[in-house]
């Protein structure tokens, strides 16, 4: 029996001997060196937990971003009255368009972004995009369509703009088409380049290269990633494709789902800085009605990105003259209006389309 310095030690039974020994004494061999009581399982909680709440964190800085969006969201009275208004069919319907304003633009700027002079205010752009049971669908408008804009005859659909602006615009588009538009999308020639660039380019590929003197472009054939001012100077070319304005709206599209795609990427989603620095830029370069918000926002763009999965195409209302000369309006395009009017009709129907080459 031991002693301690106040005396002899109490007896013990062999039985509270045993309970009080460690468990590995008792199964006869000691712990591994270096593990810890719980080890993996421990770990595994930790990690979990570590997760947990960089996920919380991560979700409520996304959340606070959305949010201020939608308070720096720049809106417009872009509908006329419900009385001359299409009537609604199946499915949304976005009318998406690009500006050529100049007016903000300092003289330098229009030459290094190679778009001319001041000028009076254009749709450069124009795209229904349509989603529901269908689609989505990215339906390219050339810009020199020729139909009757209410209240000044028949010209150039992109001229509806400069003629009364966003109302005039929709107003001629729905006539045009029987469509009823649900929202509008209007981003202008500077705060494009912003956009892009926010971005640090997006990726294009070419099948051939592409020059065009008086858009500014140069582009080697090949993918190459395009700051602001080359994928404007791409969605702009026209003089040198043979194709003329319908090549160019190919084009427009193309990058348009280049840009959605690399917006909605993890690249940018999953980095606070970059999906600031995007929004940003974006909010100063798009105006939307004053029915859109943040989350009509959010599904457009996830729309437009499915079609770079292969959901919905792409395609261009019908034409049968690409170059019609007409006193007055200069060359214009004549619509198909059998063939144009059956792909509006399967729009309105939200069914797949089949009136016209989807891509």
């Amino acid at each position: 029996m031991s002693e301690s310095a106040g005396g002899p030690l109490p007896p013990q039974s062999s039985s509270t001997l045993y309970r009080a020994a460690p468990r590995w004494h008792r199964r006869g061999h000691a712990p591994e060196p270096g593990r810890q009581r719980g080890g993996p399982r421990r770990a595994l909680r930790r990690a979990c937990l570590v997760v947990l709440v960089l996920a919380v964190l991560l979700a409520a800085v996304v959340g606070a971003t959305w949010i201020w969006a939608g308070t720096q969201l720049r809106e417009t009275a872009a509908f006329a009255g419900d009385d001359v208004r299409s009537e609604a069919g199946e499915g949304t319907n976005w009318l998406v368009i690009g500006t050529d304003t100049r007016s903000d633009l300092s003289a330098d700027e229009r030459e290094e972004l190679h778009v001319g002079g001041a000028g009076e205010r254009n749709t450069d752009t124009m795209m229904l995009l349509h989603y529901g049971d269908a689609g989505p669908y990215l339906v390219s408008i050339p810009r020199d369509s020729y139909v009757t804009v209410p209240g000044h005859g028949k010209a150039k659909i992109n001229s509806a703009y400069a003629l009364g602006g966003p109302k005039l615009l929709t107003r001629t588009v729905e006539a045009a088409t029987g469509l009823r538009l649900d929202h509008y999308a209007e981003v202008d020639f500077h705060g494009f380049v912003g956009v892009v660039d926010a971005l640090d380019g997006v990726e294009i590929c070419l099948d051939a290269p592409l020059k065009d003197e008086k858009a500014g472009a140069d582009l080697r054939a090949g993918c190459q990633t395009l700051d602001g001012r080359q994928a404007l100077a791409f969605v702009r070319a026209r003089y040198s494709d043979p194709e003329g304005d319908l090549g160019r709206v190919r084009r427009q599209r193309q990058l348009l789902s280049a840009l959605v795609h690399e917006a909605t990427g993890p690249a940018t989603l999953l980095n606070p800085f970059r999906l600031h620095g995007f929004l940003d830029a974006t909010l100063e370069a798009l105006t939307v009605d004053n029915g859109t918000g943040v989350p009509s926002l959010t599904r457009m763009a996830w729309e437009i990105r499915g079609l770079t999965g292969g959901d919905g195409g792409t395609a261009t209302v019908p034409v049968t003259n690409a170059g019609l000369s007409v006193p007055g309006a200069g060359d214009v395009v004549v619509w198909d209006r059998s063939r144009a009017g059956e792909l509006f009709d399967q729009l309105r129907r939200d069914v797949p389309i089949t009136a016209t080459e989807v891509k």
